[in-house]
């Protein structure tokens, strides 16, 4: 059969397609006829796509689909779907109540199943679903017949003892505890923190049995909790002494044939702004006016792969980590110490080794000329992010002329981003003051200023510039392949539930281009600032973006409004950049295009690993909320309804600590979940809960084990 073009109405919403709702387009075409093979052109005619960008799009989707198995290439560019049957694959997402939802590419919704039928499947784990006759109007049901890839098969809990076997019963909810045989126990006592590795699940065992591989410490003690955390999210705590040994070795002292091999640098003024608490400088700033009266600005990154070689044990501990960890009161470096705080930190008043993208600007900085390469340098002086804005303020200080150029360039920069469509989340985050044992003493927020506009806005003009050195094509060439910075087009699906929730407050963006909808939310942004809805707005408008990930098929960065974006200004705490100097660095040599396979497996590698680290930041907040809050107990609080569920209301207080009524709590009547409104409704009283409505509530109880605080309603 023919596909018949869709006939689009005239309406007054953009059309915007992201790679999620292009993926369920082209699947819904395809089941109307799945043996006819289709290619990007046909696809795009079909769903009346018209602009070259989206085509792309359309084409990058086809290939990703055809890489994870939904498609199979016909030919160059021709596509067909993979024959199926009444069995998909997909991720188990378990619920609290003890079902799974499995959210697969090759189905239109997720797929329901029941707690009996999950048959040991959890959180994470890819399966393969056999689907249930669909019923009119009810959800996709299924079961799951195989397992095909565990999520995880080792778990972070307490170990519960008795005379003859004993259990680890894992910290985050997966509805079974580890049995463990008290000969593999190997030297974890009652209460303790520890990591159970499960060795085997037998079909009619209600529990998996397992050992345990490593103590952590005793319960509550501050280490043994941060450790655990990490563990929860399959993070290292340490440094296999193999690496350690490798990068103790790498001397501190550079050569002179090294130093005649770059740019020397070393005469023109340099610093580092950096949080107080920080001890690893990757990035420095240069700057000198030139005699034309224009200002060179050099970016000066850490030059990391000039001491991490590929295939050595150092880059594969680097690669396996991709990312530092950053939780509440450390950090889990990417590279040992000896190299992140010491060998390609920037400190002060040493010479470092650097990888610099160095640009011509005017007064109006524009770019004039850009000049990428290796560099050697000697930071003049060490600001935090306080000290640096000080002398913006006052204009006065260490360096001051250079300060004031600089922030008065990079507001340039920024005022002319946003012009362009660049969105302006600026969170407000929480930190704790935190005493000699890592109980938190109290609570403080912290809010980006100028100074920290000023490296940022330095940081995106160097990722942007080496994006697009190496990805625009040269001519008729295509361009080699690259580690870019993505962000997809927000779901309109979701921007539109995010409008007709804000009207409540008065408030309305503008769907009808992504450029009106980008200058809108700023607008809104900028409107909430300072008002009892402000994070509520915040988080759903967060919620209604795409995540940014890595990949070598670009297709521009949304939340920036950038063509061409990269990572290439912190390779000490991520992996993804020291990829992109790897390439940059072969081109600039004229090398031939790389692997692009390869790559694009390695930035899905990237993407998870930083994931999974935000996951752990996240937790060990929350760890420390709960543990804050222990000492008021029974205290009432003024709140926002931060969040609405079919279990229970989410309420965030003044000081940005969250914490959660459960719905059992509200006796007076029975309460119906309206996902739409994002509210639950009082089946006789009709007495409505709203996001973002104010509530006043007690701190009812804390579980630090479960990283859940309990609210319970104050009637006003």
């Amino acid at each position: 059969m023919a596909y018949k073009k869709k006939r689009r109405k005239k309406g007054k919403k953009f059309a915007s397609f992201n790679k999620q709702k292009l993926k369920k387009a082209i699947l819904s075409i395809l089941y109307e006829d799945p043996s006819k093979p289709v290619n990007y052109k046909q696809v795009s005619a079909f769903l009346g796509i018209k602009d070259a960008e989206t085509k792309r799009l359309v084409n990058v989707v086809l290939v990703e689909m055809h890489e994870n198995g939904l498609l199979d290439m016909i030919s160059r560019g021709k596509f067909r779907l993979r024959s199926r049957g009444g069995y998909v694959s997909g991720v188990v997402d378990l619920q609290p109540q003890g079902f799974g939802y499995v959210n697969s590419d090759e189905a239109d919704t997720p797929i329901l199943v029941s707690s009996r039928n999950l048959h040991h499947a959890m959180e994470g784990d890819k399966v393969r679903v056999h689907l249930y006759a669909r019923r009119k109007k009810h959800e996709l049901e299924g079961e799951v017949v195989e397992i095909l890839e565990r999520a995880k098969d080792t778990f972070v809990g307490t170990v519960s003892k008795s005379r003859n076997f004993a259990f680890l019963i894992p910290t985050s909810k997966v509805g079974f505890d580890i049995f463990i045989p008290l000969e593999k126990l190997n030297g974890a006592k009652p209460g303790q923190k520890a990591i159970a590795k499960i060795l085997e699940w037998p079909s009619r065992s209600k529990n998996p049995f397992g050992e345990i591989i490593e103590v952590l410490g005793d319960t509550g003690d501050n280490d043994a909790e941060m450790h655990a955390i990490l563990a929860e999210f399959d993070l290292p705590h340490k440094y296999p002494k193999n690496v350690e040994k490798v990068a103790a070795k790498i001397p501190l002292e550079i050569s002179e044939t090294e130093i005649k091999n770059r740019r020397d640098v070393r005469g023109i003024t340099t610093f580092t702004i950096d949080p107080a608490d920080a001890k690893d400088f990757d990035d420095a700033l240069s700057i000198r006016k030139l005699e034309n009266n224009n200002w060179e600005v050099g970016i000066h990154i850490a030059d990391v792969t000039h001491y991490v070689k590929p295939n050595t044990i150092l880059d594969d501990e680097a690669y396996s980590r991709a990312t530092s960890v950053y939780l509440v009161d450390r950090v889990v470096p990417m590279l040992p110490e000896h190299l992140s705080n010491g060998v390609c930190s920037l400190r002060p008043n040493e010479d470092k080794l650097c990888f610099s993208a160095i640009f011509e600007m005017n007064n109006q900085a524009a770019v004039l000329r850009q000049w990428f390469g290796k560099t050697v340098i000697h930071s003049n002086r060490r600001f935090t992010y306080e000290e640096a804005q000080q002398v913006i303020e006052t204009g006065e200080g260490d360096l001051n002329e250079e300060i004031l150029v600089l922030d008065g360039l990079a507001k340039k920069l920024r005022e002319e981003r946003f012009k362009k469509g660049s969105i302006a989340f600026d969170r407000i985050e929480i930190k704790f003051n935190i005493d000699e044992i890592g109980k938190p003493i109290s609570v403080f927020f912290k809010e980006a200023k100028d100074a920290n506009h000023l490296i940022e806005e330095f940081m995106l003009l160097a990722n942007k510039k080496v994006a697009e050195f190496i990805g625009i094509p040269k001519g008729k060439k295509q361009a080699k392949t690259f580690v870019y910075r993505i962000h997809d087009k927000p779901d309109p699906d979701k921007l539109d539930s995010f409008n007709n929730f804000i009207h409540k407050f008065g408030y309305g963006i503008q769907l009808v281009t992504p450029k009106m909808v980008s200058t809108s939310l700023n607008n809104l942004l900028k409107n909430v600032k300072g008002k009892t809805e402000q994070n509520v707005i915040e988080s759903l408008a967060i919620r209604a973006m795409a995540k940014a990930e890595y990949s070598t098929r670009n297709i521009g960065h949304y939340g920036l409004a950038f063509d061409y974006y990269s990572h290439f200004t912190s390779p000490i705490r991520r992996y993804p950049d020291v990829m992109v100097h790897r390439l940059l660095e072969k081109y600039l040599e004229g090398g031939r295009s790389a692997n692009a396979q390869k790559h694009e497996d390695m930035c899905k590698h990237s993407s998870d690993m930083e994931s999974r680290a935000a996951n752990a930041e996240r937790a060990s907040i929350k760890y420390k909320q709960v543990e804050f809050m222990k000492d008021h107990v029974g205290e009432i609080y003024d709140g926002t309804i931060s969040g609405i569920t079919d279990w229970g209301i989410y309420v965030e207080l003044e000081n940005k600590i969250e914490g959660m009524i459960s719905l059992h709590g509200l006796d007076d009547d029975f309460y119906i979940f309206d996902e739409k409104n994002y509210a639950i409704i009082g089946r006789h009283t009709q007495k409505k809960y709203q996001l973002g409505d104010p509530i006043k509530i007690e701190v009812w109880r804390t579980n630090l084990e479960r990283k859940q605080l309990d609210f319970r309603l104050v009637e006003s």
